[in-house]
């Protein structure tokens, strides 16, 4: 198996060093299983930040947080088949398998910077409101279909997702996507500096951590440091329609990179028409580059299409095949909370699970797909948004019409969606309550067959708990 790292990389990377072999002068306590390894000879082929996961031949890194500290399972990981284990702290027996570091989470902040600077293929950023962890799967397929393709896992995009994303990297690999999140300011440039990204996507600007952010310039400002830190002639893809537009253009200025807009507008350097969207997906003709490419998402949605849209764009800027490329996107699935389509009741109900997270912008992109759903009655059960601070009781308020448009019922779970909840014709309330535990019980005696069902709610709101009892539901009487 290719190695990811060897231990001699490690050290250099790190500016660590392993503690001494058996047989060292300096280390009695060597374990015999240690001594026994070739540590010569020794490759990494994984990193492992948690040991339910972690495989043979993984680094793994204790990593020490508010609430855990990866240093009390370093054993574990290595009876688990580690080849080595970083840590700062060592207060067990020496073990030449064990990398002393500064710090870890510096360890694996080196790391990712030493793989990036190795790295001789393309690498793509993704950022935005919304969308971020669909685009980037929708690109990995975009991308595989090209080269080897390495990418993010699940939404890997914060302080340690980032770097643990970079320190995976294959060598030999031709692209590499990350993902790049924040919840408040300053958050997006270091993650981006440290990807150094070829070309940067921003899927929207919407009022998601608004509460933390303050406005929607504020939010925009953030997303458009992304693109400052591309090089020059990078390429930065952006809506056509979000708000920011004045923050994405200075900011291209700034790294002399180039914008391509991109969106419904046919005046866009890549734009999407002849939209369809129905439960068996989403079909568009985009043109990229002045060539008109049929599209079609196996999933329904706009919000989807632009997704897609983003990503053949970014296809383009990395001189992939655009063919290719789009067909890759017939294998599209959305992830779970993220959009997937099931039958529950024995099929008798169609089930659209959003339940991961929600913002203004993805709940009214979902309650989109529900109106599209085929169905004798439309449910939507929503949950709280959540980081919205001052702006939590307007932001919910408003998205009353959008749910008295698309849904025959709605229920409500929190204190914001009670605000929703109030705002609905009567004949559109469903049920409100407290939390999600107390609402399931209550949407699903409601239910008929030929309902289709949206649950969304932020990941506070625990809508997965809506999720498990619909999953669970027995038959239903017909509508």
């Amino acid at each position: 198996m290719t190695a990811l790292w060897t231990r001699t990389e490690l050290e250099q990377a790190t500016g660590g060093y392993f503690l001494p072999s058996a047989g060292s002068s300096t280390s009695t306590d060597t374990k015999p299983e240690a001594s026994a390894i070739n540590l010569s000879s020794q490759v990494i082929t994984g990193i492992s930040i948690d040991t339910r996961t972690l495989a043979p031949g993984d680094l793994f890194i204790a990593l020490k947080g508010d609430t855990s500290d990866g240093h009390a399972h370093v054993q574990a990981a290595l009876d688990k088949g580690a080849a080595c284990a970083m840590v700062h702290a060592t207060n067990g027996p020496a073990d030449p398998r064990v990398l002393v570091v500064t710090d870890t989470m510096l360890g694996l902040q080196q790391l990712a910077q030493a793989a990036r600077a190795r790295f001789a293929g393309k690498v793509v950023a993704v950022t935005g409101s919304v969308g971020k962890t669909t685009t980037k799967d929708m690109l990995r397929l975009c991308l595989s279909a090209n080269g080897r393709t390495h990418a993010a896992e699940a939404s890997y995009n914060n302080h340690w997702g980032v770097p643990l994303t970079l320190a995976r990297l294959p060598r030999d690999a031709a692209f590499c996507i990350s993902e790049i999140g924040m919840n408040h300011p300053g958050e997006i440039l270091p993650l981006a500096r440290m990807v150094r990204p070829d070309v940067a996507i921003i899927t929207t600007i919407g009022s998601a951590h608004l509460g933390h952010m303050g406005s929607l310039d504020a939010i925009a400002a953030e997303k458009a440091s992304i693109i400052t830190t591309l090089p020059a002639h990078g390429v930065a893809v952006v809506p056509d329609d979000a708000h920011g537009a004045s923050f994405f253009a200075q900011a291209a200025q700034q790294a002399h990179a180039t914008l391509w807009r991109t969106g419904t507008n046919p005046n866009s350097t890549t734009h999407m028409g002849n939209i369809r969207t129905g439960a068996d997906g989403t079909r568009f003709t985009a043109t990229i580059a002045g060539v008109e490419i049929a599209v079609h998402v196996p999933a329904p949605g706009l919000h989807l299409a632009r997704n897609a849209l983003a990503a053949l764009t970014a296809c383009a800027a990395l001189g992939a095949d655009l063919p290719t490329a789009a067909t890759a996107l017939q294998g599209f699935a959305p992830g779970k909370g993220r959009g997937a389509l099931s039958h529950i009741a024995g099929g008798a109900i169609t089930l659209l699970d959003e339940s991961y997270n929600a913002s203004s912008a993805s709940i009214r992109a979902a309650l989109d797909v529900l109106h599209h759903l085929p169905a004798s009655r439309r449910i939507a059960i929503l949950g709280d948004m959540r980081e919205l601070g001052t702006f939590s009781t307007t932001e919910h308020a408003a998205l009353a019409p959008a749910a008295a448009a698309s849904a025959d019922l709605v229920f409500c779970c929190g204190p914001y969606m009670k605000t929703l909840f109030d705002a609905l014709p009567p004949a559109r309330q469903g049920a409100w309550a407290n939390n999600a535990a107390t609402l399931a019980p209550l949407a699903c005696a409601a239910l008929r067959g030929g309902d289709a069902v949206l649950v969304k709610g932020s990941l506070g709101s625990r809508m997965r708990d809506v999720i498990t009892a619909l999953e669970t539901l027995g038959t239903v009487e017909p509508t």
